[in-house]
């Protein structure tokens, strides 16, 4: 661990008892005294409050045209003060990162993923002018159904935004950038601030009875209940945006134009429809199926047909959940396949994700 950076916040993390991990070059908090479950439940009921400091921020003065060149989803159409999810692609149709697009008028603001940021920051310099790192701020993330009632106690104007708004508010003379969005599949928001003003702000916060601090282990299974790729699991140099399931990213006028690395597998695969896709997965037992885990079309077949790429138990079903990728053929809902654990095949069942209704304010 002696080699890992720290985010801003890590010794108010030690302070709250969080068990340390190494994570993307990081020393992060797993999980607090409260334990994966009960951070998980409190978040889906109250609120929780995460440091993603170590994620990666970028300024981009480029114009929204020349951001198009590099992922295929419309920037030009990208109205201020709004977000857009998106992806950087290769030239064979691979996906680079996912990141956060938000307009905020005279620049666009980017959030990539903590261990792809140094490829993504070099990848947009080799391409585009005005590229600008931002590396005195720390970043946080207040999740759940009382995340409003939470933050606007602080900060009054969050309460009117919406689902992917973004704004720049004050709060005791710090510039906080905003956005009401998240990674778990409900109401929340991210807020970019001062390092130095950012332990105040999350004691702030954590003073309140509906706010506890969470970790990696209850960001990751609230990840995937929401249904949401992470990156090099989920996601990677080889999927593409339409075997993963994330056409809706890709607008309409973008589909037609192309004009981004890998359209023409990206557009092929659009009007053809992929080999593969990802889905959601049910497991018929009690045993989560992790990570890694080979998926065959029966229990005795020899080959295998698909690979769990997420895989851990979903505490709001009480039940193990997954997700991974399987042949076309075989990605209907309630389709039967095994899964292959400690050498036994075990049932498993295709199902739709998200695996629990998303609540964002719309």
């Amino acid at each position: 661990m002696t080699d890992l950076r720290r985010t801003c916040l890590y010794d108010l993390q030690r302070e709250l008892g969080a068990k340390m991990v190494p994570f993307a070059g990081y020393e992060m908090p797993v999980q607090y005294p409260m334990g994966v479950m009960g951070e998980h439940l409190h978040s889906r009921a109250q609120a929780g409050l995460f440091d993603v400091s170590h994620m990666g921020q970028v300024i981009l003065r480029a114009p929204a045209q020349a951001l198009e060149a590099l992922v295929p989803v419309d920037v030009q159409g990208l109205a201020e003060g709004r977000q857009r999810y998106a992806m950087f692609t290769n030239a064979a149709g691979g996906i680079l990162d996912d990141l956060m697009i938000a307009n905020r008028g005279d620049h666009l603001f980017l959030v990539v993923n903590a261990a792809c940021k140094e490829a993504d920051i070099a990848h947009l310099q080799a391409h585009l002018p005005g590229v600008e790192p931002v590396t005195d701020r720390a970043l946080l993330a207040l999740q759940g159904p009382l995340a409003e009632t939470a933050l606007a106690r602080l900060i009054p104007g969050v309460a009117a935004m919406k689902f992917m708004d973004v704004a720049v508010l004050d709060w005791e003379g710090a510039a906080l950038w905003i956005s009401r969005s998240g990674y778990t599949g409900d109401d929340g928001y991210e807020i970019s601030l001062p390092e130095d003003r950012a332990e105040a702000f999350a004691r702030a916060l954590l003073a309140m009875e509906e706010v506890a601090p969470i970790g990696l282990g209850a960001r990751d299974s609230l990840r995937l209940e929401a249904g949401l790729c992470l990156y090099g699991h989920d996601i990677d140099t080889e999927t593409s945006p339409v075997e993963a399931g994330l056409t809706w990213a890709i607008q309409k006028r973008r589909r037609t134009e192309g004009g981004f690395p890998g359209a023409d597998r990206i557009q092929r695969e659009l009007a053809e429809g992929p080999s593969r896709k990802r889905v959601g997965l049910l497991p018929e037992g009690r045993a989560p199926m992790r990570d890694g885990t080979a998926l065959f079309d029966s229990e005795t077949a020899e080959a295998p047909v698909g690979t769990i790429t997420s895989g851990g138990f979903g505490p709001s079903l009480q039940a193990p959940i997954a997700m991974g990728y399987v042949p076309t053929a075989l990605a209907e809902p309630g389709t039967r396949l095994w899964g292959e654990v400690r050498g036994k095949r075990l049932p498993v069942r295709v199902a739709k994700t998200p695996f629990r209704p998303s609540t964002y304010r719309t």
